[in-house]
């Protein structure tokens, strides 16, 4: 089918879809209401149904009463079992597919399972929707008229007693419907290479002749592609080298470090970003308006949500707490709770979120219930040290591309402190007045920071090493951890990533 008729029948689809999405913002709390019934009826004669009594839960106080909260610890011998091809244990339909994940458990790998629903109404259903929303701003749109350059993850498939697991992007492009093919680039074969430095290079010689319209990736791996096909190509942006680009999607890590530099990257002008929240576990919001930070918070892909108000607890467990949709209250933070129609029953996923706007729903990511630093009652999350950056480097001229930060702790008569590592795609001139400012920074963001810090009771100012050029890529392909939705974890109470990290900057 030619790209232009491709175009004219897929944006008309597309924006027919809209409609569907004002039903459940409209009545948010029935459409997850009769969700959390529909997963609880179909599952009802499935091991854990049996195991909670799903066929007596009838409201959601029964829901709450009878199925406790999980981490993946403790659903990790159903899901082995599973994988070793016993059937119906958390979800009626089979479960042939697992996305692996590396994710911040005690587990060195996670396997989230990925039914046929949860690939169907959830992650391909959220695809359509991102090019739905994104035509509906943008009615001018030629972004079918070309393709979207995907960066998926960089590991192959394997098969395991009759199972098959690998990083979910891989899934995802092994299950592709032929539209999605067709719109796509680069292959499924190059996209499935499981050796980074040789899939980057297959990606650039492949997607450089490509009529390339939107691009969609964790924004730290794609701005490393950019930079190699900005070398191969000799341009200076990628406007140039792809001037019908006109959309980036992206999701995985905030985008606020990276959001100046990218600018610079695409120079043309109405270029957009549009922020996705995807994970193993599903697919949770798309940014529904242009330029904007908020996400709208997607209700009908068979995950009904529970929110756990977030204190700095590394697990927030407190049931009692939980609340759903129609209780949540704005600009306050919420440990994420899910159950899915892949047989997660409760499923702490350890994000944290915040409401921005109620009707409809819309959120803000603002880190990970593990990934923040609490050693002194700071209780210093992800989203206030990005926040923090984004003014800092935006008053100095500078850019941020990497980072991670732990305490120091206090030894016999030494105060504590957040020592940081910083990775600069451009330096500040003084990187003294870059520290100093990055901690009133920090401070304005966060009265619990500040109140440690008055005087220096209690913290010193927040210690900074500039690290060298590549440093977290080479930790990263250390650790084994190239491409995909591989990350560097933000902030931490432990000081082991940032030992290792000092020790190979030395």
């Amino acid at each position: 089918m030619p790209l232009p008729l491709f175009h004219s029948i897929a944006s008309w689809i597309l924006k027919k879809r809209i409609h569907q999405m004002e039903l459940f913002m409209k009545f948010p709390n029935e459409v997850q209401e009769e969700l959390r019934f529909h997963l609880v009826t179909k599952a009802k004669d499935t091991e854990v149904g049996k195991r909670y009594g799903f066929e007596s839960i009838q409201s959601y106080e029964d829901f709450k009463n009878k199925i406790p909260l999980h981490s993946y610890e403790s659903i990790s011998s159903d899901i082995e079992r599973c994988r070793k091809g016993i059937q119906n244990i958390f979800w009626p339909s089979p479960i042939k597919w697992f996305a692996k994940s590396s994710g911040t458990t005690q587990a060195k790998s996670k396997f989230i399972p990925v039914s046929s629903e949860a690939l169907e109404d959830c992650h391909y259903k959220a695809g359509k929707d991102m090019l739905s929303l994104y035509f509906n701003n943008n009615e001018n749109s030629q972004l079918l008229n070309g393709k979207c350059l995907r960066l998926g993850g960089s590991h192959e498939l394997y098969n395991e007693n009759n199972s098959s697991f690998g990083d979910l992007s891989a899934i995802i492009i092994q299950n592709l419907p032929f539209w999605a093919e067709l719109s796509s680039t680069p292959s499924h074969k190059t996209s499935l290479i499981a050796e980074w430095e040789t899939k980057m290079k297959a990606i650039i010689t492949e997607t450089i002749p490509e009529k390339v319209t939107s691009l969609a990736g964790v924004p730290s791996w794609m701005l490393i592609l950019l930079q190699n096909v900005l070398r191969e190509t000799e341009k200076t942006t990628i406007s140039e080298v792809w001037p019908e680009a006109e959309v980036y999607f992206h999701g995985g890590v905030s985008f606020k470090p990276y959001r100046n530099l990218y600018k610079s990257l695409f120079q043309k002008p109405g270029f957009q970003f549009y922020e996705i929240y995807n994970a193993s576990e599903g697919f949770f919001a798309i940014q529904d308006q242009n330029n904007s930070e908020d996400l709208l918070l997607m209700l009908d892909y068979g995950i009904f949500y529970e929110f756990i108000p977030f204190n700095g607890d590394e697990d927030p467990v407190e049931d009692a707490k939980c609340v759903t949709l129609s209780e949540v209250e704005l600009h306050r933070n919420y440990a994420l709770v899910i159950t899915t129609n892949a047989g997660l029953w409760r499923y702490k996923i350890g994000d944290t979120i915040r409401f921005t706007n109620l009707s409809p729903y819309r959120i803000q990511i603002t880190g990970r219930t593990k990934h923040h630093i609490n050693a002194f009652g700071e209780e210093l999350i992800i989203d206030n040290a990005e926040k923090a950056i984004e003014k800092v480097t935006k008053d100095l001229n500078c850019v941020v591309s990497n980072y991670t930060a732990a305490p120091i702790f206090m030894q016999n008569q030494k105060k504590g402190a957040h020592e940081w590592i910083i990775e600069f795609e451009k330096v500040p001139k003084n990187i003294d007045q870059f520290t100093l400012l990055l901690d009133q920074a920090l401070q304005d963001e966060n009265s619990d920071y500040e109140a440690k810090r008055y005087k220096n009771i209690t913290l010193d100012c927040l210690k900074i090493h500039v690290a060298r050029k590549g440093l977290f890529y080479n930790w990263l392909a250390k650790n084994g951890k190239l491409g995909g939705q591989h990350k560097v974890p933000r902030l931490s109470n432990s000081r082991k990533i940032v030992e290792e990290l000092l020790q190979m900057n030395a």
